[in-house]
């Protein structure tokens, strides 16, 4: 009854046209009014109190830090890095947009900030060489996604808040799988991309090379800086975040030049908004979760779900394929706040690692950032790219598979996380 009243007064808010995040209050009211126990006062203390956490401020530096590096002219010099590597090879602008992601994927945490940055920069470009706009957008999409993987992610900070996991740790458990996604973007790029008749970049020469190297040097010191420092504990995310923020301004404003001083009051405001997005479905969704708490929703889905408790794989399974689902109607944040809740207690009884789910949760997430109807990285490519929206969602299905085959992959060869985070976090 309790999950009944929770799931209709979310969808049914979401269906009148509520938005989530006052859905999310909408739906955790429902709980308290169903249990007699509807307070305003209660409500207020935890919708404020959700908020409230230090890691979270996070969230508005990374996010500054990604609008700083697609203005400061960041973006720009990895993507002329990559084309000097392998823009002369065939199908090679594909390949740079996929080497520009993993790179940028490390500066911003935001896949919408990437989508946008790479679909402004390679995606007329790809379409002057001949490459089919609709397969171009998708890979650039697909692309794009690899960004809530990579540290940092601003989805793990989310998700660590909420499930009251170690950011650090989960930041250096995505390393490898990012490169992952990215291998399985170039492959599948690789096998579609062959009998297409494109035009070819001139190959680079060694000293063109050298100086696009040495002109993204800087942009590309940012994210050794974050890892290096996070790896042995030179700062906490929190105070990562920062650091990323005021390099990006750095080299943006004193380095290359680029970014002015009357630019910068539009960039706050930017980063401003998108927090304030994202603080209060964080917000909310904690009003929700401590009903679902309260309501012993996971001891109840625990006792339903016990035969899967000393079947950890099977369990991921099930529980993927829930994320999927809702993922196709949810962005990322609101997903990973309502879910989070629900899955953790079940992890921790049937003996997961909180951290490997976490990695293979935020992987389902992002791709989810690329089904239809609600994926907000195709609108955004599809917007700037000025592509139509069924061309972006046709040209990523086949990237958006063979990031799923690496999810199940995950799934059922832990080790692939594990033991690359145990070396990356020693």
């Amino acid at each position: 009854m309790i999950i009944t009243i929770f799931l209709v007064a979310l969808l049914g808010s979401m269906a009148i046209g509520v938005p989530i995040g006052f859905g999310l209050l909408v739906s955790g009211a429902a709980l308290m009014w169903h249990m007699d126990m509807f307070d305003a006062q209660i409500l207020a203390q935890n919708l404020a109190e959700g908020a409230n956490s230090f890691p979270l401020l996070a969230v508005p530096f990374f996010m500054l830090a990604g609008e700083i590096m697609n203005a400061g002219g960041l973006s720009r010099r990895i993507v002329a890095f990559a084309m000097t590597l392998v823009g002369h090879v065939k199908g090679g602008l594909g390949y740079v947009g996929i080497m520009a992601a993993v790179f940028m994927a490390a500066l911003s945490g935001s896949a919408v900030a990437d989508a946008a940055a790479l679909s402004a920069l390679l995606l007329p470009m790809m379409k002057r060489a001949g490459y089919d706009p609709a397969r171009s957008a998708g890979l650039l999409s697909s692309a794009a996604i690899i960004a809530p993987i990579i540290p940092p992610s601003i989805g793990f900070i989310v998700f660590g808040v909420a499930a009251n996991v170690s950011i650090s740790r989960l930041f250096m458990a995505g390393i490898a799988p990012g490169l992952m996604l990215g291998a399985a973007l170039w492959i599948t790029w690789w096998l579609l991309v062959r009998r297409e008749k494109v035009e070819a970049q001139p190959r680079a020469s060694w000293p063109e090379v050298l100086s696009a190297a040495r002109d993204a040097l800087f942009a590309l010191g940012l994210p050794v800086i974050v890892v290096v420092g996070l790896r042995f504990g030179v700062f906490t995310p929190t105070e990562a975040a920062v650091v990323a923020a005021m390099y990006a301004l750095f080299i943006a404003m004193v380095v290359y030049r680029e970014l002015k001083w009357s630019q910068l009051f539009g960039l706050f405001l930017a980063a401003a908004q998108t927090t304030a997005v994202i603080m209060f479905l964080v917000a909310a969704a904690m009003v929700a979760a401590w009903m679902i708490t309260v309501a012993n929703l996971p001891a109840e889905l625990i006792g339903v779900l016990q035969p899967l408790l000393d079947r950890p794989t099977l369990l991921l399974i099930a529980m993927m394929v829930v994320t999927i689902l809702v993922g196709t109607a949810m962005d990322m944040t609101p997903t990973i706040l309502i879910l989070t809740p629900v899955f953790m207690p079940l992890v921790r009884a049937a003996g997961i690692d909180p951290v490997y789910f976490g990695v293979l949760f935020m992987i389902n997430n992002a791709i989810g950032l690329i089904t239809p109807p609600v994926g907000t990285v195709l609108s955004t490519v599809a917007g700037v790219g000025k592509v139509s929206m069924d061309a972006v969602t046709r040209g990523a299905w086949p990237f958006m598979l063979a990031q799923f085959a690496v999810l199940f992959l995950l799934v059922f060869f832990p080790s692939l996380v594990l033991v690359p985070a145990r070396w990356f976090y020693g």
